[in-house]
């Protein structure tokens, strides 16, 4: 009879689990969606600041171009989405905060605050990092191919796709403190483990930086290395801020059991 209790008590935790799950997951969706109808609003205010970039390093009087009848529309859809998943991006973290909260301490409840504030702005801060650093430079040297020969004509949903695959890659190897927050929490890794391995680390950062630069020079993967480098020291110390934390906790609770024990 226990046995069969303690089954129905996990499959009522798993159920719980996943109706959880789907409600974060339906508030996230439907924040995406507002803000998927304001951003199409401003769309062409949108696409202006998505397009500078690129526009600055094409030669005058050149034009992104879209060759399938549909192909426009479905642009602007995609368009904005991405613009509606930064716009939401705080929400979106919170959710997320709210799903695993259940997991945490009640001590570890009170960081939501600081978890939403340091996840927005080191995913927002990728996003601007590559925006205005690392695809400029990129551009400019596709674009110097350009020629009496050769004139470029970039289809905006090709352009579009690129922008976005490496503008999230940007944004989401930003939130690699608090990755290692959480990792560190479970315990796969410590602060002496991660300055160990800073070598092997630092190779990886590189090789994470030329896949993620669309340009094969040497500058731009050091302008995407060197961030994601300082971001690693930074989660060193985010390491020991948790071992901290867990030390100060058992200390606490011994002190708890030797007072239970003395009354």
């Amino acid at each position: 009879m226990e046995e069969n209790e303690d089954i129905e008590n996990e499959k009522m935790s798993l159920t719980d689990h996943l109706a959880e799950l789907r409600k974060r997951l339906s508030r996230a969706l439907i924040a995406l969606g507002i803000g998927f109808f304001a951003c199409y609003y401003f769309k062409e205010w949108v696409f202006d600041i998505v397009t500078r970039p690129l526009t600055a390093a094409l030669p005058k009087n050149s034009y992104l171009i879209y060759t399938g009848l549909t192909e426009a529309f479905f642009v602007y859809m995609k368009l904005s989405f991405f613009a509606s998943l930064i716009l939401t991006s705080p929400f979106i973290l919170y959710q997320i905060w709210k799903f695993i909260s259940p997991g945490l301490l009640e001590k570890e409840k009170k960081y939501v605050v600081p978890f939403v504030i340091s996840s927005t702005l080191l995913f927002v801060s990728g996003i601007l990092f590559g925006y205005f650093i690392a695809l400029p430079p990129a551009f400019e040297f596709f674009v110097s191919f350009n020629n009496k020969y050769l004139q470029a004509m970039i289809s905006f949903n090709e352009y579009l796709s690129l922008f976005v695959t490496f503008l999230l890659g940007f944004g989401l190897s930003f939130e690699l403190p608090v990755f290692m927050f959480f990792l560190a929490k479970l315990g796969i890794v410590n602060a002496q483990m991660l300055s160990k391995q800073r070598r092997y680390a630092i190779l990886v950062i590189f090789v994470i930086a030329a896949i993620l630069t669309p340009s094969p020079d040497a500058l731009s993967q050091v302008l995407m290395a060197l961030p994601l480098m300082f971001l690693y020291e930074v989660s060193i110390f985010v390491a020991k801020f948790v071992e901290k934390q867990k030390a100060t906790t058992v200390h606490e609770e011994e002190k708890e059991e030797k007072k239970e024990e003395e009354e």
